[in-house]
C-alpha cells in the first residue's frame, strides 16, 4: 500500500525541542527517516549539523541510540556496528550511518567506499545542503558554480558538483537512490525499502539549508520543490541494476518532462546573486542535458 500523509506511521522518533536553524529541512528528513525505520536503528553520524540535532547527551530530543564519529569514520563505524550487532544475535535493528556532503563526498568517502565494496550490511544516507553548514558555510564538493559561500566569497565556487550519487552506484549496491526532505513521502517509502534490502544500501538526500543559502525561513519546502520542478535534484532509485524515476520527477516525465525555468529556482538564493546570464544559461543547458539523459535512461522520450 502506498504511503499517504493519513496511514504514515504516527508515532514520533523525533520530538520537538531538538537545536536545529528555523526552517531546518534536515529536521524534516530525518523525522521521516526514523519513521520508516520504525525507530529500530543504531544511527552512527560523524561532526555535522545532525549532531547539534541530537544533542549533547543525556539530553536529546531523538529516541534511537546514536554514535558520535570522527569527521572520516561514518563508513568504518557502521561497519563496526554491524560486526557488534552480529556477535550478539541482534537481526531486529538497522545499522544507519547518516552524514552530510562534507562527511560523504570530501572526508568520509574513503571508509564508506571500502564498506560499499565488502558489501556490510548497513544503510547509508547522505544529507546534502551542499556546504559545510555547521561551520560556517565553507564550500564543499557538492558546493554548486557560481555559489557564494565563506571559502568562495567573492565569485562562487568554480568547480562542477561532484554526482557522489552516480559514484555509489559504480560500486554495485543492490539499493541506490536520490530523494528530498521536501517530498518527504517518496522519501519515507524509499528508506522503507531500503530497510529490506541487505548489504551496503546508499541515498542521497537533498536538504535545502535556509541560512546557509540565504533564503527565507519558511521558504524551505517551496524551495525544495523547485529543485525537482527545474531538474536541478531529480528523484530515481536503482534497484538491482533497474533504474526508475519516482514521485514528481516521474510525473513530470510522463507529461512530456517540460522543466520550469533554472533562474525560479536560483534566484530566491542570496548564494547565487552574482551569477552572471551567461552562467544561468550554461547550468539551464546542463541541467537540461542531464535531465534529458535520465528521462532516456527511464524509458521517456521528451516532448
Amino acid at each position: 500500500m502506498k504511503t499517504t500523509a493519513l496511514n504514515i506511521t504516527e508515532k514520533e522518533f523525533l520530538l520537538s525541542g531538538n537545536r536545529t536553524c528555523p526552517g531546518c529541512s534536515l529536521s524534516l528528513a530525518y523525522r521521516h527517516i526514523l519513521k520508516a525505520l520504525d525507530g529500530k536503528a543504531i544511527v552512527t553520524v560523524p561532526a555535522s549539523c545532525l549532531t547539534v540535532l541530537h544533542g549533547m547527551y543525556p539530553v536529546t530530543s531523538v529516541l534511537v541510540p546514536c554514535v558520535n564519529t570522527p569527521f572520516a569514520s561514518t563508513g568504518a563505524s557502521a561497519a563496526g556496528l554491524v560486526a557488534g550487532l552480529k556477535a550478539v544475535g541482534r537481526k531486529d535493528l538497522t545499522v544507519l550511518a547518516i552524514a552530510g556532503d562534507g562527511g560523504t563526498h570530501d572526508i568520509g568517502i574513503q571508509a564508506l567506499s571500502g564498506a560499499a565494496e565488502r558489501q556490510t550490511d548497513f544503510l547509508y544516507i547522505c544529507y546534502d545542503n551542499e556546504g559545510y553548514m555547521n561551520t560556517g558555510n565553507q564550500r564543499s564538493s557538492s558546493t554548486p558554480p557560481g555559489a557564494l559561500s565563506g571559502t568562495t566569497p567573492v565569485v562562487g565556487k568554480v568547480q562542477p558538483q561532484k554526482d557522489i550519487t552516480a559514484i555509489m552506484e559504480a560500486h554495485e549496491l543492490p539499493y541506490v537512490a536520490t530523494a528530498s526532505a521536501c517530498h518527504p513521502l517518496d522519501l519515507y517509502e524509499k528508506v522503507k525499502k531500503a530497510r529490506g534490502i541487505n548489504g551496503t544500501r546508499f541515498m542521497h538526500v537533498f536538504v535545502p539549508c535556509p541560512p546557509g543559502w540565504r533564503f527565507d525561513f519558511s521558504d524551505t519546502v517551496k524551495i525544495g520543490r523547485l529543485a525537482v520542478e527545474t531538474g536541478w535534484v531529480v528523484l530515481y532509485e536503482v534497484e538491482d541494476g533497474e533504474f526508475r524515476l519516482t514521485d514528481a520527477s516521474e510525473s513530470m516525465a510522463r507529461k512530456g518532462g517540460k522543466l520550469r525555468p533554472l533562474v525560479e529556482y536560483l534566484s530566491p538564493q542570496e548564494r547565487f546573486r552574482n551569477l552572471s546570464g551567461e552562467q544561468i544559461e550554461k547550468m539551464q543547458a546542463r541541467v537540461e542535458k542531464r535531465w534529458h539523459k535520465f528521462m532516456e535512461r527511464a524509458g521517456f522520450k521528451a516532448k
